[in-house]
Parts: C-alpha cells; structure tokens; sequence
C-alpha cells in the first residue's frame, strides 16, 4: 500500500511540476495585445476597431464568444470581412482570455451581462448589436434583457440558450468544485487537455474543416491555465440552471433578431436553442445552414455577415418605425 501511495504521489508531483511550468511558458508567450477595463473589480480586455466613414447611427457590432474560447475566437471569423464597415468590439468574456475571474463563480450569464453592459457604458457605446456564439448566446440573451435601449439587435450564431435533457461532461463539475476543483485545474487539465484538445477541436467543426491556423490565432493555451480553465468549466456546469430561469423571459427580447444554426451541429441541439429562439422571441427570424456544425462563424462567415447585413437594416427600419410612433 505505501508502494502504491509513494507512485500515486510521484505521478501527482510530476504532473504538478509539468503544468506549473507550462504555465508559466504560456503567460510569458502570449501577451495581452487588446485595451484593459476595469468593470465592478473585474477586469475585462476587449480589442475595438472603429468605422471611420461609417454613419453616425450605425450601430456597434459586440461579439461575445463561446465555451472553451475568446475574442480571438469572433476575430478570426469576422474582423476581415467587416472591419471599416461598422464599429466591432470583441470582449473576452469574464475568466477567459485575458478577463479577469468573477469572485465566488458567480459568473451567470445575468451577471456576464451585467459587466458587459459595465463597459459598454464606459466606452460610450449607447448602440449596438450583440451578437453571441454557443454559450455566448446566453450572454447574449441576458445583456438583450438588461439593456433593451442599449442593445437594439440581436444574432444568436449555434446558440446554448435554453434547457437541456441530460446535463455536462463530469470534469466540468470537478473542476468547478470548492477545493477539489483547484487541485484539478492545476496538476491534470493542462496535460490532459494538450493530449484532447486536437481531438475535441474536429468535434466541435465536425463535419466541416477548421482553420488551418487555428489554434495559434486563437491563442488557445490560454484555455488552459488553471484560472481558465475553472471559470470556464463553472460556466458550463452551471449553465443548465440559469438558462432555466433565463428563457423564462425571452418573450421580453423584442429586439430585431437573427438565429444561425447549422444542420450537423453535434455539439449543441438546434431543434431545442434555435428554434427556442425562434419561437420565444417576437421579431426573430432563422436562417439554416444546410451541411454545417456547431463553428459556422468559421465555415460559412459569407453567409453570416450577409445576414448581420440584413440585421443592421432591420434595426434601422425598426428605429426610424420608434421615431415616428413617439412623434
């Protein structure tokens, strides 16, 4: 038995001493290149890009990311194909990326939104279209019912924005547990996550290709340093019972709004987000991707930025329409 114990803790010491110093490669290599804000004691970091001959109307396009992610993430999609054209702001949201955590993992997406709306308060932007991906959709969801005057347009892209049969992968719930939780972000999801992660990747872009550059223009490692990797999974684990309460008062999202969702998505059930969506929100309007998953940001960009496009008209026709009903 002390045999087994001393292996059991030689493993436990060299995985330990692995990911501290994996860590520690990883914080010295990638950077922060975006603004820093501080919302509330929490520090976000978000990069925005301003339209020089844009209208004075046009609205600000907010990109919030998915599990497993960050801004990096909307900016490869979609920073090319609209940058000049609107106002974009791409936010890590709060514990990923190079945000800052939420004390006590009370990180809802009502209190996400909550600190979104902190700095986009902060940076002026009085209008503008949130536009959320995966679990970012329920963020997206919650800033739309915080902020109706704020947020004059919607776009849910393979939305997680409703309850669920079944729950999450177990290692989330360790991970976002007291004490426990701590130990496993730091001695085993960095090596376990390296081995997956290529794996877990063509999952989430099956049956389409990712990127060729994709991990290194995401900056994905950051996924995996401990904080990271904890917030994220408390995200998750603790997903199903917000969007419960959430989607309650989707029928208040009367925002104009655009539902994308593709027809192989595995990762998320569009037969229960989209079309929740779709029947829940009063002005919203789905667009179906025949053949793709659960990245279309990624594979089919042409056809979401044509439909952000029609969007933004959308909620300019929708404003002129509140002008002359309160004239």
């Amino acid at each position: 038995m002390l045999s087994v114990l001393l292996v059991i803790f030689v493993v436990l010491a060299s995985l330990a001493g692995y990911s501290a110093l994996r860590f520690h490669q990883i914080r010295r290599s990638i950077r922060p290149d975006g603004e820093m804000c501080t919302v509330d004691g929490v520090q976000l970091h978000y990069h925005f890009f301003s339209a020089g001959n844009a209208c004075p109307d046009t609205p600000t396009l907010v990109f919030l990311h998915g599990a497993s992610g960050n801004a990096y993430d909307s900016q490869l999609a979609f920073l090319k194909p609209l940058k000049g054209r609107y106002p974009l702001l791409f936010v890590d949201r709060p514990g990923l990326g190079f945000s800052g955590t939420i004390p006590d993992g009370k990180n809802s997406p009502a209190r996400q939104a909550e600190l979104i709306d902190g700095l986009l308060r902060k940076l002026g932007i009085d209008r503008c279209i949130a536009i959320g991906h995966s679990l970012g959709a329920s963020v997206t969801a919650a800033l739309g019912l915080r902020a109706p005057d704020r947020i004059c347009g919607l776009a849910f892209l393979a939305p997680a924005t409703h309850p669920w049969p079944g729950g999450v992968a177990w290692y989330n719930h360790v991970a976002a547990a007291p004490v426990i939780g701590w130990l496993f972000c730091r001695i085993l999801t960095l090596p376990v996550a390296e081995y997956l992660a290529p794996r877990s990747i063509q999952h989430v872009f099956h049956p389409e290709p990712q990127p060729e550059n994709y991990n290194q223009a995401t900056r994905l490692p950051l996924l995996f340093l401990p904080d990271a990797f904890r917030s994220n999974a408390t995200d998750i684990a603790r997903l199903k019972p917000h969007v419960i309460a959430q989607s309650k008062d989707y029928g208040d999202l009367e925002q104009p709004t655009v539902i994308l969702t593709g027809t192989e998505d595995t990762v998320v059930w569009p037969s229960i987000h989209s079309e929740g969506l779709l029947r829940d929100l009063p002005n919203a309007e789905l667009v179906v991707l025949e053949g793709a998953g659960h990245m279309p940001h990624h594979t089919r960009t042409d056809a979401i930025v044509e439909a952000l496009d029609q969007l933004v008209l959308r909620v300019g026709r929708a404003s002129v329409l509140d002008c002359r009903s309160s004239a």
